[in-house]
């Protein structure tokens, strides 16, 4: 039994002894207000029982409910936003019927609707924080549908208190109260309805998950992405045009981005990435330079403090473009070549040509892991490095 579970447990017994308080002093004092808020306690050990149920049945699969039935919690939280509805028209009826009656024990009687305020109100703030913790829906209409206990329970004391001072307030308590139950009863019933019509993922949500997306190396694009909620838990869906044409390495960047995504977004169930390969018309290469305006090849990676960024046609092996760079890492006294490597890959290099080999170096693995190749030249110059490629200009 999970923590949700030991609370929506705990919830019926606790509505099992408001009944018992409120039943008891109602018949001590007379009170009628008392007498039928006694039942409505009796009516929440049955909605806590529905959301018990439900808490249990939410976390199954089958093969008819692959895909779980979480939006259990959903609808439960809906037929608890109705009992709520249904609270507030028994306060209505109850404060508003008109009939007066000769109240005892008004002094204990008061003393026991206090109690029962605090019992009210302290489950309603626990329930509340342990439902938001495990995002459960169902948990947290429970708790708000227990909170209008507290009101409901306010509203009989203001009766007593009222009827003790000769003041009739009952019409004007019941109109605050139903005003409240309406708010509260209407916000669950609008979230329930909303997960159940699948509505999106909130944008903050969505926008983490492609922030997530994008920070793997390989991915140029997020193409598509939504996301929709199912009870506590979240699915996320994306399509995306990665810079490989290996599908080994396709679906382990796939499935990388998927724990990325579970490990950082609370309550993810399931991700599922559509990946296609890019289709490029153009390679970029990377050449470490000497000076910015001239086209000499450093010997160094991490400590070059240029490097030229030029773009080829695939088709004809054309230089299409160039241009320089700085490079901003070189005062940095330790990691300098793994941060050089980073800031390519943000360029979205495909080749990087250097002097030396850097393989078991830290540059090495983080292009490694972005797909990106390093090729080895003894020319001085970018322009006899690239016509060794059958490159020109």
């Amino acid at each position: 039994m999970d923590k949700g579970e030991k609370v929506a447990l705990f919830a019926i017994g606790i509505n099992l002894l408001l009944f018992g308080i409120k039943y008891i002093f109602s018949s001590l004092s007379g009170s009628m207000a008392l007498k039928a808020d006694a039942f409505h306690s009796l009516s929440d050990v049955v909605a806590s029982s529905t959301v018990f149920v439900g808490l249990i049945i939410a976390k199954r699969k089958t093969k008819s409910f692959p895909y779980g039935l979480y939006k259990v919690e959903n609808l439960v939280s809906c037929m608890v936003a109705l009992a709520i509805f249904y609270a507030g028209y028994e306060i209505v009826v109850e404060a508003t019927k008109g009939e007066t009656v000769q109240l005892q024990n008004i002094w204990i009687t008061i003393a026991s609707v206090l109690c029962i305020i605090v019992i009210t109100f302290g489950y309603s703030r626990y329930a509340t924080r342990v439902g938001i913790a495990i995002n459960s829906p169902s948990l947290i209409a429970d708790a708000k549908h227990i909170g209008v206990d507290m009101f409901a329970s306010a509203m009989v004391l203001i009766v007593l208190l009222s009827s003790f001072a000769g003041v009739n307030l009952d019409r004007i308590s019941a109109f605050i109260i139903v005003v409240i139950i309406a708010w509260s009863g209407g916000k669950i019933m609008i979230d329930g309805i909303r997960v159940l019509l699948d509505a999106s993922l909130d944008y903050k949500t969505l926008s983490i998950a492609e922030k997530l997306i994008l920070a793997e190396p390989q991915v140029m694009k997020v193409k598509h992405l939504m996301g929709r909620n199912s009870g506590r838990y979240k699915f996320i869906e994306a399509d995306i045009l990665l810079k490989t044409h290996d599908l080994d390495r396709a679906h382990f960047i796939a499935n990388r981005i998927e724990t990325n995504i579970k490990s950082q977004i609370k309550y993810v169930d399931r991700v599922l990435i559509h990946y296609e390969p890019s289709k490029k018309e153009n390679f970029i290469y990377a050449v470490p330079l000497q000076y910015a305006n001239q086209q000499r090849i450093s010997r160094h990676f991490g400590e070059a403090p240029y490097f030229g960024l030029i773009t080829v046609r695939i088709k004809d092996k054309k230089a299409i473009e160039q241009k320089v760079i700085a490079n901003p890492f070189t005062q940095v006294e330790h990691g300098k070549g793994i941060l050089v490597a980073e800031s390519l890959n943000k360029h979205l290099v495909d080749v990087v040509i250097t002097k030396q080999s850097f393989e078991g170096k830290g540059p090495y693995y983080v292009f490694s892991n972005a797909g990106v190749d390093n090729l080895i030249t003894q020319e001085e110059t970018v322009e006899k490095a690239l016509e060794r490629l059958g490159i020109f200009f």
